[in-house]
C-alpha cells in the first residue's frame, strides 16, 4: 500500500474552490460485516458498500452516512443490478489492522488505519488507492495509482487522442460549439474508462449524472483522481481478460443498442434549414436525378411555427403529411428536429398544458423556470417525471402522425442562452441553473445531481413516442446530449463541428473513444457543420463518414450548401462513389449493428480492441477497423495523395485491387482523391449488395459473399426485414460462412443456414473468392 497525506490528493488549484476543504479523510475503519449479498464497511466519516454484480463486476459504493439510500440508476439496468450472485462474499477481519474481502474473481485488501485499499482481480489490472477517500463540502474524491506504462481509453465524447492519459476531463453536458483540441466538456457525459497496461485491463464506471472530474495523470503523472459532486461515489470495477470483454460486460450492465431501421444506416442530408416544402422536394428529386443514393432528409428548426416545438410553419409547410408521403414515394424518410424549450406563449397549447399540469422544471419555491432558446423565453420539461415523458411522447403525434420517420433531439444539455448566450466564452454557463429541482417521480433532487441525465430522459421520451404512435416499427432517435445508458435510446453525433481539416482528423479518435465507451451508433457531420469547406475537404470527409456507423452531411445557417453537387462535377462524382461504397457494404455494416446489439462491441473500433497484444496498435487513432474485418485508413490532411498505413500481423487484401499484403508493418498506400485506403483481413467474409437509390430500392436477396484466403475464419451473415420489431420474435436468418484450410493446403469456402425464419433472406449468393489457392466453394 502507498498511503499519502491528504494534501497530495492531486487536485489542481483551478479545479478545487478555495471554499472546499480536503482535510477530511473517510478513514479509519470502524466496523465490517456481511449483510445478505453485500459487505458493509463503516468508516469514521462514511461507509463503503461492496457487492458483486456478476463474477467480473464489483460495485464499490461510498456514502457519507448509513443507511445507504435507495438510488435508482438511469444507467445500470435493473435486471443487471438484481442478478448478483449470492453467497460469494467472504470477509476476513481477523487482523484488526487489515481487512480482506473475497468476491469471486476479486479480492479487496484494506488497511484499517487509513482505509487505503487494493482490489486485485483474476485477469485484470489491480486498483490500488493512493490514499483514503477524501471529502469536501460538495464532493468526494478517490485517487488511485497508475502504472508507468498504462493507457486510459474511453470517457465518451472527448477531444484529444485515443489514449486519454495526461489529460483531465469533466463530465457536464454543455452546449459548446467550438471543439478546439482542449475543449471540454462537450455534449455527452459517459464516466466509464478502461485502464490497459499492454497485457491486462480494468474497466471503471462511475454511476453518476452529476458533475464529475477525472484527472488522468495531469496533476501527477502517476496518479488518477476521480472527483464526484454527487451524494455518493458509486463505482463499478469490470474485469474480463480483454478490452473487448470489458466493453461487453459494461454493455450488459448498462444495456445493448436495439437494432435500428436499415434506412437510418443509409446516407442522410441535412442543413439549417431546408424550407419551404418545395425546396425539400427539389432536393430529393436532385438526388434521384443525379443518381446519388440517399435515404433521409433532415428538417432543422425552421420547419416550426416560430420555433414552437411540435408545430409546423403553415406558410412554409402547408401540407406536412403530403410532403412526407411524396418523399416516401421517392424513397426518402423525414427526420425532424425537436428541442426541449417550450415557448412561453399564453396561446400555445404545449405551454398551457405544461403549466397547468406541472410539467416544467421549477425553482425550489415551486415557480416555473424560464430560460431562453430559439423560441425566445421558454420553459423546460421536467423529463425526470414519467408522466412528463409520456405527455412529451404523445405530443410527437404532430410529427409521427404526419409521416415523419425519425426524431432528432437537439439543445438537450439543456442549452439556455440566457445563461451566457450563444457567443459566451464560458459555454458551461449556457445551460439551465443547478439550483432547479428535478422531481424524480416524487423523490426530488437538486438539478445539479441529474443535469447530465436530461438528454437521456428526453431521448427516452422520444423513443417512447414510437412505441405509442408507431407500434411494431423500429424507432430512430438521434441525440446531441446524453449520459451512460443513452445507447438504449438513441444514436449520437458529435455536435457542432467545423469545416476544418483539424476537425476531420479529430473525429476519428473522438468516435473511437465513444465506441470504447459503449456507444456503437455514432458519427460526425460530414463536411463540417460550421464554416466553409472546399471540394477536397468535403470529398475526404465523405470518404471517411461513409465508413462510420452514422452517416449524415450537415451545414449551418449562412454557410454554403454541402450537398454532393455543391462543389462541382469532380467532387460530385467522388462523393457519389463514396456513398455507393457505403450502400454496397450495408449488409456487412448491418451485421455489425446486430453484433453490437447482442455483444455491445463498437462498430467503428480502434486497432487495440482486436490487436491487444500489438504495441503498435495501442495508440493508433488515424486508422480504424470497421467491424473486425475491414481496416479503414482515411486521408486527414490537404494535398495528401498517399499515406502511411499500419497493417497488423497477418495477411490483408487491398479491398479494391485484391492485392495481398503481409501485415506487422507499415506501408505507403496510394490515396488519390476518391480512393480511401481500405483493406480486408484474411479469413474474412464480406457480404455486399448492389448499390441503389435508397435502401428501399436495394435487392438484399441478391448478395455477393466475398471470401479472403490466408487464414481460417468464420462469419455469421445476419438478415431480417430491416424495419419491424419481428427480429425480437426470432424473425431473422443467420447463415454461417467458413473459410478453412484443406489437407492439401488449399482454401475452402462453405456456408450453411443456421437459422432460417425470414423468407426474404438471400438463397443463392454470388461467391467471390479472393487470394488462394481455393479448392471449393459451396453450400454445406
Amino acid at each position: 500500500m502507498n498511503p499519502i497525506a491528504e494534501k497530495e490528493i492531486g487536485m489542481s488549484d483551478d479545479w478545487v474552490s478555495n471554499e472546499q476543504s480536503w482535510n477530511l479523510p473517510a478513514a479509519p475503519l470502524l466496523d465490517s460485516r456481511i449483510e445478505e449479498d453485500r459487505a458493509i464497511l463503516e468508516l469514521s466519516h462514511g461507509a463503503l458498500e461492496l457487492s458483486l454484480i456478476e463474477r467480473g463486476i464489483l460495485r464499490l459504493r461510498f456514502a457519507r452516512s448509513l443507511p445507504f439510500a435507495a438510488r435508482p440508476s438511469r444507467a445500470v439496468l435493473a435486471s443487471a443490478a438484481s442478478s448478483a450472485p449470492s453467497g460469494m462474499l467472504e470477509l476476513d477481519s481477523a487482523d484488526p489492522s487489515r481487512l480482506i474481502l473475497r468476491a469471486a474473481s476479486f479480492q479487496l485488501d484494506m488497511r484499517g488505519a487509513d482505509c487505503t485499499f487494493q482490489v486485485r482481480s483474476r485477469d485484470g489490472l489491480s486498483l490500488e488507492s493512493a490514499g483514503p477517500i477524501l471529502l469536501s463540502r460538495d464532493s468526494m474524491a478517490l485517487s488511485i495509482w497508475l502504472g508507468a506504462g498504462e493507457s486510459i481509453y474511453g470517457l465518451g465524447e472527448k477531444t484529444g487522442f485515443l489514449d486519454r492519459r495526461g489529460r483531465r476531463y469533466e463530465m457536464w453536458n454543455t452546449d459548446n460549439p467550438v471543439h478546439t483540441p482542449g475543449a471540454d466538456p462537450l455534449y455527452q457525459s459517459i464516466p466509464f474508462f478502461i485502464r490497459f497496461d499492454g497485457e491486462r485491463a480494468l474497466g471503471v464506471f462511475l454511476d453518476s449524472t452529476a458533475r464529475s472530474r477525472f484527472d488522468l495523470g495531469f496533476s501527477d503523472p502517476g496518479r488518477l483522481t476521480i472527483e464526484s459532486f454527487d451524494d455518493e461515489l458509486d463505482l463499478y470495477l469490470i474485469e474480463a481478460g480483454t478490452i473487448a470483454g470489458i466493453i461487453s460486460a459494461y454493455a450488459r450492465l448498462t444495456g445493448m443498442i436495439p437494432l435500428p431501421p436499415l434506412w437510418a444506416l443509409g446516407f442522410g442530408q441535412s442543413r439549417w434549414s431546408y424550407y419551404p416544402a418545395s425546396r425539400v422536394l427539389e432536393l430529393a428529386r436532385a438526388f434521384r436525378e443525379r443518381d446519388i443514393p440517399c435515404d433521409s432528409i433532415y428538417l432543422d428548426i425552421d420547419y416550426m411555427d416560430g420555433y414552437r416545438v411540435f408545430t409546423w410553419d403553415r406558410a412554409r409547410f402547408p401540407d406536412p403529411q403530403g410532403l412526407c408521403a411524396s418523399l416516401r414515394d421517392l424513397g426518402f424518410r423525414v427526420v425532424a428536429i425537436v428541442d426541449p424549450g417550450v415557448k412561453s406563449d399564453a396561446r400555445y397549447g404545449m405551454y398551457i398544458e405544461g403549466c397547468r399540469d406541472g410539467r416544467f422544471c421549477k425553482h425550489p419555491d415551486g415557480s416555473v423556470y424560464h430560460g431562453k432558446v430559439w423560441p425566445g423565453i421558454s420553459a423546460y420539461p421536467d423529463f425526470s417525471r414519467a408522466s412528463t415523458r409520456e405527455w412529451w411522447a404523445r405530443s410527437h403525434e404532430s410529427l409521427l402522425g404526419r409521416g415523419v420517420s425519425g426524431i432528432w433531439c437537439d439543445m438537450n444539455e439543456p442549452s439556455d442562452f440566457s445563461r451566457g448566450g450563444e457567443a459566451s466564452a464560458d459555454r458551461s454557463l449556457a445551460t439551465v441553473p443547478d439550483d432547479l429541482v428535478s422531481s424524480e417521480d416524487g423523490s426530488p433532487r437538486p438539478f445539479a445531481l441529474t443535469h447530465n441525465a436530461y438528454g437521456l430522459d428526453m431521448s427516452r421520451a422520444a423513443r417512447r413516442a414510437f412505441e405509442l404512435l408507431r407500434p411494431g416499427e423500429r424507432p430512430f432517435v438521434l441525440t446531441r446530449s446524453g449520459s451512460a445508458g443513452i445507447q438504449r435510446y438513441a444514436a449520437v453525433w458529435t455536435g457542432d463541428n467545423h469545416s476544418w481539416w483539424e476537425h476531420l482528423a479529430q473525429s476519428v479518435p473522438m468516435l473511437l473513444g465513444m465506441g470504447l465507451s459503449g456507444l456503437p451508433f455514432v458519427g460526425a457531420d460530414a463536411g463540417g457543420f460550421q464554416g466553409e469547406a472546399d471540394g477536397e475537404l468535403y470529398v475526404r470527409w465523405m470518404e471517411l463518414a461513409a465508413l462510420t456507423p452514422f452517416f449524415r452531411a450537415h451545414s449551418a445557417l449562412g454557410t454554403r450548401d454541402k450537398e454532393p453537387w455543391s462543389f462541382g462535377p469532380e467532387a460530385e462524382a467522388l462523393a457519389r462513389k463514396a456513398i455507393r461504397l457505403r450502400y454496397s457494404l450495408l449488409p456487412y455494416i448491418y451485421g455489425e449493428f446486430r453484433r453490437a446489439s447482442v455483444e455491445g462491441l463498437p462498430i467503428m473500433r480502434p486497432l487495440v480492441l482486436d490487436c491487444q497484444d500489438d504495441p503498435r496498435a495501442r495508440s493508433l487513432c488515424d486508422e480504424y477497423l470497421l467491424g473486425p474485418s475491414l481496416l479503414v485508413a482515411p486521408v486527414l490532411r490537404p494535398g495528401d495523395r498517399e499515406r502511411l498505413v499500419y497493417l497488423p500481423k497477418g495477411t490483408w487484401y487491398d479491398f479494391r485491387s485484391g492485392e495481398a499484403l503481409e501485415g506487422g508493418r507499415s506501408i505507403i498506400a496510394a490515396a488519390p482523391l476518391g480512393g480511401i485506403p481500405l483493406y480486408a483481413k484474411a479469413g474474412a467474409v464480406i457480404p455486399t449488395a448492389e448499390s441503389a437509390a435508397s435502401t428501399a430500392a436495394m435487392d438484399l436477396a441478391r448478395l455477393t459473399l466475398r471470401a479472403y484466403a490466408g487464414a481460417e475464419g468464420r462469419y455469421e451473415l445476419y438478415e431480417d426485414d430491416g424495419s419491424s420489431l419481428g427480429y425480437e420474435r426470432g424473425e431473422y436468418s443467420i447463415t454461417e460462412c467458413r473459410v478453412s484450410k484443406t489437407e492439401s493446403g488449399r482454401w475452402s469456402f462453405a456456408w450453411e443456414k443456421l437459422c432460417d425464419h425470414w423468407r426474404g433472406a438471400c438463397r443463392s449468393p454470388m461467391i467471390e473468392l479472393v487470394g488462394g489457392p481455393w479448392e471449393e466453394a459451396g453450400e454445406r
